[in-house]
């Protein structure tokens, strides 16, 4: 028998040793049994699991920290579930502490800015599922640039996980203007319909000829419903990063597939070319049966220049707007935070008001 002991600093020490015993040990490890105090974490633990969760380390990357720090995992003293209930906890606590200095925020803008509209869709808890808000420099800069429209929901903390959105658009200068900024809790296309819906009712029911976005499935048929005058199509920013993401076996410098993707989507005008390009082009890199491409090619009209004539995109196609948008959003946002509602608010007014 063995009877361990904690000390006042959380150490343990023995207080009791028998080495007669009434049974054999067990040699497996299927019979471990999980003790009250497996669920403690002492206080220096407890500040420094805090820390990392608010510099959005992962939980996985806390625990193997924590794992490094004893040497081993058998030598942490609590159980992982624990440590994600914990995390989970402190996700809770920051995203209410975040949307009360958010609101706070939106309340001082407002006595600065009489014309901010700020509107808020809640679930049937009272939790904010939807947040919209446009400055009087938004709405200004929307009745002038607002025929064509980008919108982006990339920005996104790791913290707990929420959509950061981005209607942006391009002035005469073909400079990026911001028209407004939201936060989403669920991505569904009830949250995408609210939202187009209550951000043109605040720019005074003036809809969009051209709307351009990332292939999230659930803006297509919000986008029908709330927007039926408006063009939808993708950004080439966004088709451009997918097609890297899912066949970056191919998608390389080496092989040239990159090259002469980018000249097919760039360059090539007409349906008849573009075509016969695609098609030589994918048998030539033996991609013509991968799942992503098949689909990619089935949705071509949404993407592809030869099927944009007639539609107004105010040079947005290029994907130079949208790269300065993020560039723009991540220099001010990330510089040593972690991504919370309340800085991508204040940033967003910020860029707004250039």
């Amino acid at each position: 028998m063995v009877r361990l002991l904690r000390t006042k600093d959380h150490g343990w020490y023995v207080s009791m040793f028998v080495k007669e015993h009434n049974h054999r040990l067990s040699v497996g490890y299927d019979a471990k049994l999980q003790w009250n105090s497996h669920d403690f974490i002492d206080p220096v633990s407890f500040d420094f699991i805090k820390n990392l969760r608010s510099n959005n380390v992962s939980v996985g990357k806390v625990y193997n920290i924590l794992c490094g720090a004893e040497w081993n995992s058998q030598a942490v003293p609590y159980r992982k579930q624990v440590l994600r209930t914990l995390c989970a906890k402190f996700s809770q606590d920051t995203i209410k502490d975040d949307l009360k200095k958010t609101m706070k925020l939106l309340q001082d803008m407002k006595m600065e800015d009489m014309n901010l509209k700020v509107e808020i869709d809640v679930d049937g808890d009272g939790r904010v599922r939807t947040m919209l808000w446009v400055t009087g420099k938004n709405r200004q800069d929307y009745f002038h640039f607002g025929d064509v429209i980008t919108f982006d929901t990339t920005y996104k903390t790791n913290l707990y996980n929420m959509p950061f959105a981005l209607f942006v658009g391009v002035n005469n200068h073909f400079q990026s203007v911001i028209f407004g900024g939201a936060l989403m809790r669920e991505e569904t296309e009830a949250a995408f319909n609210w939202l187009f819906k209550t951000f043109v009712a605040l720019m005074n029911d003036k809809h969009p000829v051209t709307i351009l976005t990332d292939q999230a499935l659930a803006m297509k048929g919000a986008i029908e419903s709330a927007l039926p005058n408006t063009k939808h199509r993708w950004c080439k920013w966004h088709v451009l990063r997918d097609v890297k993401g899912n066949i970056g076996h191919v998608y390389n410098k080496s092989s040239g597939f990159k090259k002469e993707f980018n000249k097919l989507v760039n360059d090539v005008m007409c349906v008849d070319e573009f075509e016969s390009k695609w098609l030589s082009l994918v048998n030539r890199f033996n991609v013509s049966d991968n799942e992503y491409i098949v689909r990619l090619y089935d949705k071509r009209v949404m993407w592809a220049k030869p099927y944009f004539k007639g539609i107004f995109c105010a040079g947005m196609t290029s994907t130079q707007h949208s790269e300065s948008a993020n560039h723009m959003l991540k220099q001010y946002t990330y510089r040593g935070h972690p991504p919370c509602t309340c800085l991508f608010a204040n940033t967003t007014n910020s860029l707004g008001q250039g």
